[in-house]
């Protein structure tokens, strides 16, 4: 498989929430995302929601850009086309899988970059509904 098939014709949703990536002392039940591992708890939340009392660090200003393909596990290469093409514009990325889809939240200032990139890719980039609107 080929993650060249994925792109092409492919939509990434831009999330209309900013995030905040959080080193928690716990997770939080309302959190895009909660990742623990043995050294540490690590919360993916809308901004206006942290728990700045459980919050050890905080990194703010994020926006989520999903992959709206289902992507099989037999897909190799597919994040690391998009970290190599998106890190070759500068833009850094906070990658995240769920079961079948993948999502990388970029800098909201480097959402534009982000967008014209993956769409040299093929894919076709949307803003979701209230994007822009100060959420």
């Amino acid at each position: 498989m080929d993650p060249s098939d994925f792109f092409e014709g492919g939509t990434v949703t831009v999330s209309a929430a900013t995030y905040a990536v959080v080193t928690a002392e716990r997770g939080d039940p309302d959190a895009f995302a909660t990742i623990r591992d043995e050294n540490e708890t690590t919360v993916v939340i809308e901004e206006g929601q942290v728990d700045e009392a459980a919050a050890i660090d905080v990194e703010w200003g994020w926006k989520r850009l999903t992959f709206e393909m289902v992507l099989p596990f037999e897909l190799v290469g597919f994040l690391a086309r998009v970290a190599g093409a998106l890190a070759d514009e500068g833009v850094p990325v906070f990658a995240l899988s769920a079961y079948s889809t993948d999502h990388v939240l970029v800098r909201e200032g480097d959402v534009g970059v982000a967008a014209t990139k993956l769409e040299s890719l093929g894919c076709s980039v949307e803003r979701a509904e209230g994007f822009g609107d100060g959420n």
